[in-house]
């Protein structure tokens, strides 16, 4: 490759790709001042997670947060980025974040239109072990002309604007839709800026590896004991799937959405309501998923649909390739 060829000269970076979709959809720009600053935040959390060791950031911070998670010093540092400079875009009026415990209600001097809901460290109890962890994002518009409150955040999947995730792994990479398809974005650390690298991503309609934390295996319920029996013994003579667990559901997620497959977290006897948060992991990931050709249940309906009654509010969820979702679902049917 020639040294003219090596370098791109007409980049799409995350910037200018969502200024383009904004422009064919007649938007003001807010949206993307508002994802600006998610990817500013982003970059800074990638930098903490690359040099967390060196400056102290491994560790329990001393406290649970609003589910019972021990929160770890890269959680805050997370959190705090993400708040700050959400607030500072002057697009938002409400965020909801897993780490508080309230809606944080923006200064009416700095308000705008969205309402932000995140996870800022997405498998953060894999910090200390350097496996890859995330961050997710969901981003709806205040229906209301009312005075913002946690009320405006409890809205539908169906209803969302945007949503993402980071992963920090071999490289840091933003997987994010505004609801027209997915795309992939890299950080190029020589850049500072996230490049398009995978465009219109789309999900295999069946795959050949499942994902689900079979040490509660004990506490399934029969449907899904019997759906990972027959993923493990085919009955109709093909290869049994694989068996791959991160534990940080944006490291799981993102190999199910390259590879196609299955990855589940229903609910079981010890969490008969699941455990995985509705509004700022399962519908997030279920939009994507779904802009993606894949599907996104409960067991008894599409994640979208669920109407959320709380901020912090729990369900079992199970995405993937069609195909697997749906034979699942057929498993589901039966036991029920």
């Amino acid at each position: 490759m020639s040294e003219r060829e090596a370098f791109d000269t007409d980049v799409v970076t995350v910037t200018r790709f969502v200024m383009e979709e904004g422009r064919r959809a007649g938007g003001t720009g807010e949206l993307t001042t508002l994802l600006n600053s998610v990817c500013t935040a982003v970059k800074a959390i990638s930098s903490a997670v690359r040099k967390a060791g060196l400056a102290h950031l491994y560790g329990i911070a001393g406290s649970t947060n609003v589910t019972g998670d021990q929160v770890k010093k890269l959680d805050i540092l997370s959190n705090d980025l993400l708040i700050n400079l959400i607030k500072s875009s002057f697009t938002s009026c409400v965020l909801i974040s897993e780490e508080n415990e309230e809606a944080i209600i923006v200064e009416p001097e700095r308000r705008g239109k969205y309402i932000v809901c995140f996870d800022p460290l997405d498998g953060s109890s894999n910090i200390d072990c350097l496996v890859s962890i995330g961050t997710i994002f969901a981003i709806y518009k205040k229906t209301t002309d009312d005075e913002p409150c946690e009320q405006d955040a409890l809205q539908p999947g169906r209803s969302l604007v945007a949503a993402g995730y980071a992963l920090y792994g071999s490289a840091t990479m933003v997987v994010l839709s505004t609801g027209h398809g997915v795309n992939g974005f890299m950080l190029d650390p020589a850049l500072g800026e996230f490049i398009l690298v995978d465009r219109d991503v789309r999900i295999k309609n069946r795959g050949k590896i499942f994902s689900v934390n079979e040490g509660y295996a004990k506490h399934f319920d029969p449907a899904v004991t019997e759906y990972l029996h027959r993923k493990k013994f085919p009955q109709d003579g093909s290869a049994p799937y694989g068996a791959r667990y991160v534990g940080s559901m944006v490291s799981d997620v993102h190999r199910t959405i390259a590879y196609g497959g299955i990855f589940l977290y229903p609910a079981n006897e010890k969490s008969p309501k699941g455990k995985l948060r509705l509004l700022y992991e399962c519908n997030p990931i279920a939009f994507l998923i779904e802009q993606a050709g894949g599907v996104a249940t409960t067991g008894a309906q599409r994640v979208l649909d669920v109407q959320p009654e709380a901020l912090h509010q729990r369900v079992p969820f199970v995405v993937g390739s069609a195909d697997d979702v749906n034979e699942y679902l057929a498993f589901v049917k039966k036991f029920s």
